[in-house]
């Protein structure tokens, strides 16, 4: 286990390596140019000068990104150009709300998914799982931007029954109250998330426990004469909950990574509205911060889903 451990690490720090190197490049590469953010026309030749100098800009693009992994190894990602903060507090003030919404999705995604999979798989081709098909096709074909549009009109506009925007009603209230005002401005954004997601974990436990119920330690396991909850839960469910946890990890992902159109309609303050306001501002600092979290995130949410489906299925050896 050690030994898969030190191999699995060395391969994510590699692949953060690569992620990282091809996000500052790819960046660079964009046709616009981010020196009109940071330097004001009107400034003095000697002031552009200076300012270009002080973000880094008049360097050659090997030299900047040498400069740039050597202060990232030192745990300094820069500074932001639109805000003049440094990225890891920009990125530190944004996750929290990121994070809220990604425990409220995965936790409800699965309390939700898991169970209606397990019995949608019971009974194949009966009308509870047609129906279940279908509502797991439409949720993971429906476009996302044109559902959180569709729940912010019905919802927040035209029933008005929930904030149609942001984290909370400034000024923000004091205590309770607050938290009552962030859980109403997270449910929309939550909302259309767990539909998408939800369908996800239906679909993977179904039909991994379709698969499962055909094994031959499952009919020995009917034989001896164990009802069907039994046999389900403590026989089938384990080696069925493989390809949801795989699905999980990568779940996991997506969502630190952003949300990036349901917090942007939302006007939700997490990494993905943070995204698209960096792209839009050619922020590269805190792109490429954003973009190493996410690589980070990744690595570690595969490394987890590992150990888990091992734990799960003592016949999956990790070497």
């Amino acid at each position: 286990m050690a030994a898969y451990l030190t191999r699995r690490i060395f391969k994510g720090l590699l692949t953060i390596f690569a992620s990282v190197t091809i996000t500052f490049f790819i960046l660079r590469l964009m046709p616009a140019d981010p020196v009109a953010l940071v330097v004001d026309p009107k400034m003095g030749l000697e002031a552009q000068a200076a300012m270009k100098a002080k973000f880094g800009l008049d360097k050659p693009i090997l030299e900047q990104y040498a400069i740039f992994i050597g202060n990232l190894i030192q745990g300094d990602m820069g500074v932001s150009f639109k805000t003049r903060q440094p990225v890891m507090a920009v990125i530190q003030e944004k996750m929290p709300w990121t994070l809220l919404l990604l425990i409220i999705v995965v936790t409800l995604s699965l309390l939700v998914g898991i169970p209606v999979g397990v019995r949608a798989a019971k009974r194949p081709n009966k009308g509870f799982d047609r129906f279940v098909s279908l509502l797991t096709m439409f949720s993971i074909s429906i476009f996302i931007p044109f559902l959180s549009f569709a729940f912010l009109y019905l919802l927040a506009y035209y029933l008005k029954l929930l904030p149609t925007g942001g984290a909370y009603t400034p000024p923000p209230a004091d205590g309770l109250t607050y938290y009552k005002d962030v859980a109403r401005h997270a449910v929309l954004p939550s909302l259309v998330l767990f539909i998408n997601n939800v369908a996800t974990i239906i679909l993977y436990t179904r039909n991994s426990m379709q698969d499962v119920l055909k094994e031959d330690y499952i009919r020995t396991a009917y034989s001896k004469g164990w009802n069907e909850k039994y046999v389900t839960r403590v026989h089938g469910l384990k080696n069925a909950l493989i390809p949801t946890i795989t699905v999980t990890g990568l779940m996991i992902s997506s969502l630190i990574g952003g949300a990036v159109m349901t917090e942007t309609v939302f006007a939700w303050p997490g990494v993905g509205r943070l995204i698209y306001d960096s792209v839009s501002a050619l922020d590269y600092p805190v792109l490429q911060g954003a973009f190493l979290i996410l690589s980070a995130t990744v690595v570690v949410t595969s490394i987890l889903s590992d150990l888990i489906i091992a734990w799960l299925d003592p016949r999956i050896r990790l070497g």
